[in-house]
């Protein structure tokens, strides 16, 4: 092996997250020996997120049952874990981490795995009874203000706002649900499913706002009272959730010449030079069949590309092979299990080829210039599976059934 692909002595995983782990996992799995340092900002051991705004939020789950992996499993795993000071400068030269405690951890290979953080509106952040939910303390606290059984406005119809208005209808809040798109989930599913969607939550009895932002929050006493529309109308509330998307976690890297725009910029493999790789929603790849820069806010894509990327520090990146996998999500609504295969985002033509809208159970295929990019599937979880091969495959658009 050359000196260029020499396997690392020192491997530090930036982000105690489900990519972080994942990473630590696959260079273990992956026969690795070396020294492994997981560093967390957050106190808490790897925990997953999708449950926050639905077991968790609703008071299903226990925090114990977001873990990971238990204690016994991290140290199986031989890692030196540092946990509660979040990484605040990196030196690429000196191939050190600077941590908020004053510390510096050396490296040979660096992975970024330090994910987004909500985006909030404006000078609410001190603000009582205004949320956001991407934290552990975020879905504490909002199921704290929620047990109150309050008025709730949603502000942001994607994934966290459309689950967090069913959990909390069925917690007997009275909710809002505000979005600047025509339907729920809309930006998702297209005009059609989104229009199905927003059915069901009418018939539970959420209020829907379409086409229109918050504008503001209205407060007395900072204390959250309610929201302004950009329209100028107003909204008593509560409590507000802001769900208005994410924004990627690299402000911690600024002057070390690691590339960063919309995410860590890698190249097809996860690479970002310098000895630095990325995965998870921080990660900004260049997909090797498109050409397009990707960068996807999944549970099971930090997962894939934690793997990933361990296989590839391993193999240098001489040997790393481009990282190319299907997408997939999923949201629980009421009794609606709705999942996506690949990017729905682009889509020029929608086709239901199984099932229907009325029934409220199908299998939609998504299509661009006449390729399919996607598949949706709600309350049909084993059919779905049979169209991801043709996801995968872009393979032409069907009018029927063919899986």
């Amino acid at each position: 092996m050359s000196a260029a692909n020499a396997v690392p002595s020192r491997i530090v995983v930036v982000g105690a997250s489900a990519a972080g782990l994942s990473t630590v996992e696959g260079l273990r799995r992956e026969g690795y020996t070396g020294s492994v340092t997981l560093i967390g900002g957050e106190e808490h051991l790897p925990y997953d997120r999708p449950p926050l705004s639905k077991q968790l939020l609703s008071g299903e789950w226990d925090t114990d049952r977001l873990r990971l992996r238990g204690e016994e499993d991290l140290a199986a795993l031989d890692l030196r874990l540092r946990l509660g000071s979040p990484a605040v400068a990196l030196d690429t030269r000196a191939r050190e981490v600077a941590l908020a405690d004053g510390s510096r951890v050396g490296y040979d290979a660096l992975v970024v795995a330090t994910g987004t953080r909500a985006r909030r509106l404006p000078g609410t952040a001190s603000v009582r009874g205004v949320h956001v939910l991407r934290t552990l303390e975020d879905a504490l606290a909002l199921r704290a203000d929620l047990a109150a059984r309050p008025h709730l406005v949603v502000a942001g119809g994607g994934f966290v706002g459309a689950e967090a208005a069913a959990v909390a209808r069925g917690l007997g809040c009275q909710v809002t649900l505000v979005t600047d798109t025509s339907q729920p989930m809309g930006d998702a599913l297209g005009d059609e499913l989104g229009a199905m969607l927003r059915d069901v939550h009418h018939e539970h009895g959420v209020r829907i706002e379409t086409g229109v932002l918050v504008d503001r929050i209205r407060t007395a006493g900072e204390r959250a009272t309610g929201v302004r529309l950009a329209d100028g109308h107003t909204l008593d509330a509560d409590v507000v959730l802001v769900g208005i998307g994410a924004q990627p976690n690299t402000e911690w890297l600024a002057g070390s010449g690691v590339p960063v725009g919309n995410g860590v910029e890698c190249d097809a493999t996860l690479y970002a030079g310098s000895g630095v790789w990325a995965a998870g929603d921080v990660a900004c790849w260049l997909h090797a069949r498109t050409g397009e820069p990707w960068r996807i806010e999944h549970r099971t894509n930090a997962a894939e590309q934690g793997l990933a990327v361990a296989r590839n520090i391993l193999a240098g990146p001489q040997g790393a092979a481009p990282f190319d996998s299907v997408p997939y999500v999923w949201s629980d609504q009421y009794d609606l299990k709705i999942q996506i295969y690949g990017r729905t985002r682009g889509a020029d033509e929608v086709r239901i080829v199984e099932g229907s809208t009325a029934e409220r159970k199908l299998v939609a295929l998504y299509g661009k210039n006449g390729r399919t990019c996607a598949a949706v599937g709600i309350n049909m979880v084993r059919a779905l599976r049979g169209y991801r091969t043709q996801v995968a495959a872009a393979a032409p658009l069907l009018t029927r059934s063919a899986a």
